[in-house]
């Protein structure tokens, strides 16, 4: 079946959509060891599965797509374990190091911790929406990632389970996406701020409201050291209980902007 030609009309309408991307990333930090932040900025791009939307017929949907009309920040890293050592006691990870993403913490040890950071700086940190981490992972790309679809790339912008040795690394340490963030795939699984839900990509309204402030399934992103290529990608999903916690799962950190 021959595929359906995309109008060039609507091929410049999604350009003037994709966001603006500055050679060097606007970043600001509120303490010495508080998580360095990358301003994010606004635009669109489309989410999903690019395979999934490769033959649409006419009467189809066309392929989701994620806009902000506002920029917003985002941490540049996975929050590691010396940032995480600032506020608080413990440090449960297994391979330990200042410049290792902190794990093994589950989405309720996140929210001490966000506690202390925003008793800290006076602002209103928090965990990313899953529109807010796909958005900044794709990074422009309507691909399976940042770079492209090119799968033999991954190894220059993510640890996972062909270049890893099944152990975590030091964040920061390969190539950052087109916004400046490093680690999007790979290296960690990251906790989501969202209640899972099937209907992302269909609907980005969040559903279940009542739900998200009690018990349910939260949303992690972006694969580990320990998963294959098609995990890393800038749409798969996964989700855990908010008590869960294990060797490869951490965070990153996210800021509305005024």
């Amino acid at each position: 079946m021959m595929k359906r030609s995309t109008p060039l009309l609507a091929v410049a309408a999604s350009l003037l959509l994709m966001p603006v991307v500055a050679k060097e990333p606007e970043v600001f930090q509120d303490c010495a060891r508080c998580p360095r932040m990358v301003i994010i900025p606004a635009g669109s791009v489309v989410t999903g599965d690019p395979r999934e939307y490769e033959d649409l017929k006419e009467d189809e949907s066309p392929r989701p797509q994620i806009t902000f009309d506002r920029p917003f920040a985002l941490g540049m890293f996975e929050v590691t374990q010396a940032e995480w050592s600032e506020f608080m006691a413990d440090n449960p990870s297994d391979v330990k190091g200042n410049d290792q993403p902190i794990n093994k913490v589950n989405w309720r040890n996140v929210q001490d911790y966000l506690r202390k950071l925003n008793a800290k700086t006076g602002k209103s940190y928090r965990l990313p929406s899953e529109s807010e981490w796909e958005y900044a992972a794709r990074a422009g790309s309507p691909d399976a990632y940042s770079f492209g679809s090119d799968e033999s790339q991954l190894p220059r912008f993510a640890w996972f389970d062909a270049n890893s040795g099944g152990i975590t690394q030091p964040v920061g340490k390969l190539q950052p996406n087109a916004f400046g963030l490093y680690d999007m795939h790979g290296n960690v699984w990251e906790w989501i701020d969202d209640c899972y839900s099937s209907n992302y990509g269909k609907n980005l309204t969040k559903e279940f409201e009542a739900e998200r402030q009690s018990f349910c399934y939260r949303v992690i992103r972006g694969g580990s050291v320990l998963n294959f290529a098609k995990y890393a990608t800038a749409f798969h999903r996964a989700s855990l209980t908010p008590v869960n916690f294990n060797s490869n799962l951490g965070f990153r950190v996210a800021l509305s902007l005024p």
